[in-house]
């Protein structure tokens, strides 16, 4: 600690190149927080409490097969399901079409599977009363300035309604809250329509299940209740796989994208160009101090305080901008969270990532700086006073 105002002033020997080179790392940290936010939000999809009582059951073939909605008779007399409820994928989009919101056609007792989301009773019966009544999540009537009363436009990019065009209108009915303030539920960003109108109302669904939610009396029942499942659909033309909520969750992801894979990808090139641009300025900055650095070693500094030195320095620059860019992360994964309605719900850049974050802040610190502090230590201070 007694070198740090060397190494403070040695940092800021020349300000623009620090400060380009702060925001450059300041920019990779923030991309890293944001990303292994999304990752985690991703995996963690489905590990709630009350999640691991709860079982999906889809086509074995694809998730865009259906299954025939009689099933959910056969299924509620499977020993250890204490209730199931079914639900569509509508595809529904706000406005613009790009615009897309988790629209579902559910059953009349989905909400009851989801003991973590609350519904007032008022607006639960008239859920139940109205036909082109919506549930929407608080988090979206929020962004909206959606209230109960209003009508609300959407548009489907799958299912035609009646007259033929995508264009479907509902009254909201109801605002799906958390049941706890610091619960955090898919449903909150998201709108239920009755399974019944869906059904009804376009051509193509005919009494068909995009997927069915069991929840079991016992958790750690869940394996055999699945298999139960699957053997009632077992050598038919809809065969089922069953499996937790938080395994269809993943399942369902990476069929559109392996989001590990991604975000490592997209880091793993980040920071590459980050070695490369931050290797480059200690480079320079070492080379302009040579005579500096030998006129260290002529007052008795040894070869290795001058070593750790020059590494004190690298490792203070990538940590100076890492931090920043962590903590500007932290400040604004609740803010993405907020923007997205709830569809994508960041933490706050939890500990792991902080702890991965400094991790990798000391390792590339140290590998860019560990040449440059080579020559230094190496350093012939004749030579390096006689400008060779």
């Amino acid at each position: 600690m007694k070198y740090l105002h060397l190494i403070w002033a040695a940092l800021w020997r020349r300000k623009t190149r620090t400060i380009l080179t702060l925001v450059s790392i300041l920019a990779a940290f923030l991309l890293f927080g944001m990303l292994d936010g999304v990752r985690t939000s991703f995996a963690n999809a489905g590990k709630s409490a009350a999640g691991a009582e709860r079982l999906q059951t889809g086509s074995k073939l694809s998730f865009i097969e259906t299954l025939p909605q009689s099933l959910q008779a056969r299924m509620e007399q499977v020993p250890g399901v204490k209730m199931v409820a079914y639900a569509n994928w509508f595809g529904g989009a706000y406005q613009d079409p790009h615009n897309q919101i988790f629209t579902f056609a559910v059953s009349d007792n989905y909400v009851d599977m989801y003991p973590e989301v609350a519904v007032s009773p008022a607006e639960r019966k008239a859920f139940e009363q109205t036909r082109t009544g919506v549930l929407v999540g608080d988090l979206l009537a929020k962004k909206y300035h959606w209230k109960v009363g209003d009508k609300l436009p959407l548009q489907s990019n799958i299912f035609p309604n009646r007259d033929g065009s995508k264009n479907w209108s509902f009254d909201i009915v109801g605002v799906i809250h958390a049941s706890k303030p610091d619960d955090k539920q898919m449903l909150q960003g998201g709108i239920l329509m009755h399974w019944k109108y869906f059904d009804e109302s376009n051509p193509y669904n005919r009494g068909r299940v995009g997927w069915y939610v069991t929840r079991v009396n016992d958790a750690s029942q869940s394996d055999r209740v699945a298999n139960a499942i699957d053997a009632l659909s077992a050598n038919s033309d809809h065969e089922t796989r069953t499996m937790t909520e938080q395994a269809a969750m993943a399942q369902w992801i990476k069929q559109m994208a392996d989001v590990g894979f991604i975000v490592v990808s997209i880091m793993g090139a980040v920071f590459f160009t980050l070695l490369l641009l931050t290797g480059n300025t200690m480079a320079q900055a070492v080379r302009e101090r040579t005579s500096e650095l030998a006129v260290l070693k002529t007052i008795g500094f040894s070869s290795v305080s001058v070593l750790g030195l020059v590494l004190a320095e690298s490792v203070a620059l990538v940590l100076l901008g890492g931090v920043l860019g962590l903590g500007l992360a932290a400040v604004l994964g609740p803010l993405l969270s907020a923007g997205t309605g709830g569809m994508v719900s960041m933490p706050p850049v939890p500990a792991s990532s902080w702890a991965i974050g400094v991790a990798l802040m000391l390792a590339i610190g140290l590998l860019v700086g560990l040449l440059p502090a080579m020559r230094a230590m190496r350093l012939n201070i004749v030579d390096a006073l006689a400008g060779r």
